[in-house]
Order: structure tokens, then C-alpha cells, then sequence
């Protein structure tokens, strides 16, 4: 592919990210008021300006290449300080504000998330949460269908989630470390102890994450995953976690930290094994996070911080 003899556009680059937000080249031209050819033109414009094929064109759509992907983080950067520009010297209004984060099920990543929502300054803004698979976590960032991703790691599964990340182009940034705790309905027994064994789990529903097509031990979101269960559910909310914590007498393995607003049934109880907790984010290693994935982050150290946990980073 020949390089082009001028360079980018913000124009183009405005295109290209709702190109890759709609995943087709005719939504985004719908949503930016623009005729089809013309934005098709554009793209492939784009693509030989900057020498390398960005977008993987088929019938289902419009996805990413590699090139793509790194290069749609980097177009996010640009256009973002373009905003931040025109708003102090140009007295625009604040711009849209746009962020997805991907995360295994925790209630602090929900918690920041509704922090950051409240706080934002924008009168128009796009946000996505995905409570989702860790595989699906990783594809997400990987493709920039989210900006970060937040999941754990520890011994166990440090190797294999270390290695996947390394092959996907992406960096595990550590958060916090955390004791492992079980939670429980305030009703089951084992609400009221100081501390629980592995002993006093016999005989009750260890409920955990399904984790689909990927449901290897490396990707469970509970350690101890191992350990075998002679009662095990599998499920694929938090909601009906809990649901079925307080209706079954359950328990899921998890960090300890537990929202009192979003979930008032639930108590954590710390476990007595020799093992941590790694919570950390992920993102492109090669490319700096908008100011918003930031602002989301702040959010989720000080959500974390209020629990006495300490922040790492």
C-alpha cells in the first residue's frame, strides 16, 4: 500500500473512531451526518495515508487489524487534546464524553464507574461497562471495544494470564492486593465468624463465574478454583451471585470488598489461606490512556481506599 503524500486530517481521524465505535462504515456515516461514499472514501484514504490496512472489511461489518487497534488509541488521544484545546482557549463546551471499561465481576468497579458518571463535567457522554468473561476481557481491550480492562492475577494464574496479555500487545498495571474473603448472605451462619477455614465450606454451594468457551481454571475469577466442590453453580451476573448466596446459603471467593449500597445483603469474611489477591487494570502497553480512563481509575483507588485497602501504583 503507497504511503500518501500529505498527512492526517482530524476529520479523517473523527471518522475512523466512529467507524470502529459502530463496527460499519454506513452507521457511522449515519451518525455523523455524512454520505456513505464519501466516509468509505475516507477510510481507505486513511489507510493508504498511513501506509498499513486499519480495517478488516466483510459482511457482517467493520473490525480492526492490529495496526487498527494501536492506531484507534492513538486517534483517541489526538482528538481528545483537540477538545480540551478549543474548551480552555475557545470557550467550547465540554465534549462527549466517551470511555468503555471491561471488568470481572466487582462491585468497587461498578462503584467507580457510577462515581465517575456522576462527576463528569460533560453534558453529553457515552459510557460502556461491561461485567464480562476474563477472556472476553482481554479480547475487548485488545480490540479497543473497551479502553482498559480490570481483573486479577496470583500465582496460580499469573503465568498464563501474563503470557496472553504479552501475546494481545497489552500490560497488567497492579491496583491493589487483597485478602481473600468469602461472601455470604448476612443470614448464613458464617456471617457472624471473624474469619472462615476451607473446612467450614463442606457442604455448601461454592458459586462461582462462568467463564463460557474459555472455562479453564487459568480464567476462573475465583482462586482456589481447583479445589474440588461437591456443590457448584455457575453463573453469569453478580446479581444472581447474590441472589443465590442469600436464597442457597452460597459462597463465592472474592476480594473483600463489597459495596453496602449496591449490595446491603452481603457480608465479606476473611478466608484463612495462604494465598492473595492481585487486582490490577489492563490496557495497550504501547499506548497512554485518555483522560477519562484516568478519571475512572481515580474513581476506583478511592473507592478502594475507603475500605483501608492499600492502593498500589
Amino acid at each position: 500500500m503507497a504511503h500518501g503524500t500529505s498527512g492526517l486530517t482530524l476529520q479523517q481521524l473523527r471518522y475512523f473512531i466512529e467507524v470502529a465505535a459502530e463496527g460499519s462504515i454506513s452507521a457511522a456515516a449515519d451518525v455523523l451526518y455524512v454520505a456513505q461514499p464519501t466516509m468509505s472514501a475516507a477510510m481507505k484514504d486513511l489507510e493508504s495515508r498511513v501506509g498499513r490496512a486499519l480495517l478488516v472489511r466483510s459482511t457482517r461489518g467493520i473490525s480492526l487489524t492490529d495496526d487498527g487497534a494501536e492506531f484507534l488509541g492513538y486517534a483517541r488521544q489526538v482528538v481528545e487534546q483537540v477538545a480540551l484545546l478549543e474548551q480552555r482557549y475557545l470557550g467550547r463546551p465540554p465534549s462527549r464524553r466517551l470511555l468503555g471499561v471491561s471488568t470481572q465481576h466487582y462491585s468497587f468497579a461498578v462503584d467507580a464507574f457510577v462515581r465517575m458518571v456522576k462527576a463528569s463535567e460533560a453534558a453529553e457522554y457515552e459510557f460502556a461497562l461491561r461485567e464480562t468473561r476474563t477472556w472476553d476481557i482481554i479480547e475487548d481491550v485488545r480490540t479497543l471495544r473497551s479502553e482498559l480492562g480490570i481483573l486479577y492475577r496470583n500465582d496460580f494464574n499469573r503465568k498464563v494470564i501474563d503470557k496472553l496479555l504479552r501475546d494481545s500487545g497489552l500490560a497488567f498495571r497492579t491496583l491493589f492486593l487483597a485478602r481473600p474473603h468469602i461472601f455470604v448472605a448476612r443470614s448464613n451462619p458464617l456471617a457472624r465468624r471473624a474469619n472462615a477455614t476451607l473446612a467450614d465450606l463442606e457442604g455448601l454451594p461454592r458459586l462461582t463465574f462462568d467463564q463460557g468457551a474459555n472455562n479453564s481454571f487459568y480464567f476462573a475469577e475465583e482462586i482456589l478454583s481447583t479445589l474440588s466442590s461437591e456443590q457448584e453453580i455457575r453463573v453469569s451476573d453478580r446479581a444472581t451471585i447474590f441472589n443465590l448466596m442469600i436464597g442457597l446459603g452460597g459462597y463465592t471467593i472474592s476480594t473483600g470488598i463489597v459495596s453496602g449500597e449496591l449490595d446491603p445483603e452481603i457480608v465479606a469474611i476473611p478466608l484463612d489461606v495462604d494465598d492473595h489477591i492481585e487486582i490490577g487494570w489492563i490496557g495497550h502497553a504501547a499506548i497512554p490512556l485518555t483522560q477519562q480512563a484516568e478519571r475512572y481509575l481515580a474513581e476506583v483507588r478511592a473507592v478502594v481506599s475507603e475500605f483501608g485497602v492499600e492502593v498500589l501504583g
